[in-house]
């Protein structure tokens, strides 16, 4: 059926179902819902590894005009469950594009929808909180312009429903390097680690450029190893899961952080905190 945009839907743990139109890869997935507010990025954000397990929904109405490209990669693949936005562009008007974003979202297998209201369904996170949801595409069900039924959506609702929360995950081990290594620059500076639960590429090629020789190393490594390696400083990395969950983490942490100075980004900065003795507020 040239010309045919297929159907898709957004069903909500709570039953809230968004109709849309199927982008990307064709399919389901499901995942914990949340949102980001960038009006540029959209490749950042879908290859940062703290989304991982997350279906991101942007803002900013109209993603992937500038098209995608392997440098602007924050990891080596997308970890986005799936990808939400008001519209996607079919072309790519950048000279540095390599591909569109919908090639990308296929070739790596994230499941999307547009045309939905996003303005509606941010304003739901915001003041209620996140939600899992499922995204599924029409041609699952055995044609493009199929109209979904009130049991096909419910039985998509329990599918959200029943997947495994985030929180009380430790999800360093889906997301963190398995060996260590050092990030290559032609500078000779002090000595950072980073404790990788997650980390972003643009984070170590910053270090790396302002005159830093960086290693990278799995979070699980212990204090001891990383004291071996003789660095400056600490740095502890963004992620994705529940901050509470990596205890080895933790006692890790407290070990370095009256040794060396030490900073931590996102999840890394929750980390420190609960190494020092914090908590959830109540």
């Amino acid at each position: 059926m040239a010309g045919v945009k297929e159907r898709a839907v957004l069903v909500l743990e709570d039953g809230t179902v968004y109709h849309g139109y199927a982008f990307g890869a064709r399919g389901k997935t499901v995942g914990e819902v949340v949102f980001n507010t960038a009006q540029t990025g959209y490749q950042e954000i879908m290859t940062d590894p703290s989304y991982h397990g997350q279906i991101v929904v942007m803002t900013y109405p109209h993603q992937g005009n500038y098209g995608v490209n392997v440098y602007d990669m924050q990891s080596n693949r997308p970890w986005v469950k799936g990808f939400v936005a008001k519209e996607f562009s079919r072309i790519a008007s950048n000279p540095r594009a390599q591909q569109t974003i919908g090639e990308f979202m296929e070739f790596y297998g994230v499941v999307g929808i547009e045309g939905i209201d996003t303005r509606a369904l941010v304003r739901k996170i915001r003041e209620g909180g996140v939600l899992k949801g499922t995204i599924a595409h029409a041609s699952l069900f055995g044609a493009p312009d199929h109209a979904f039924t009130e049991e096909e959506l419910e039985a998509l609702r329990r599918e959200a429903q029943a997947w495994t929360d985030i929180d009380g995950r430790d999800m360093t081990p889906e997301v963190s390097t398995p060996l260590p290594y050092a990030w290559p620059t032609l500078k000779s500076g002090r000595r950072i680690v980073v404790m990788d639960f997650g980390i972003k590429h643009a984070i170590v090629e910053n270090l790396a450029a302002l005159g830093f020789e960086v290693i990278v190393v799995p979070g699980k490594t212990p204090a001891h190893q990383i004291m071996a390696l003789e660095p400056h400083g600490l740095l502890i990395s963004n992620g994705p899961g529940d901050p509470t969950m990596p205890r080895y983490a933790h006692e890790t942490i407290w070990k370095l952080m009256g040794l060396l100075p030490t900073f931590g980004i996102c999840l890394g900065h929750q980390l420190l905190a609960l190494a020092a003795g914090g908590g959830p507020s109540r």
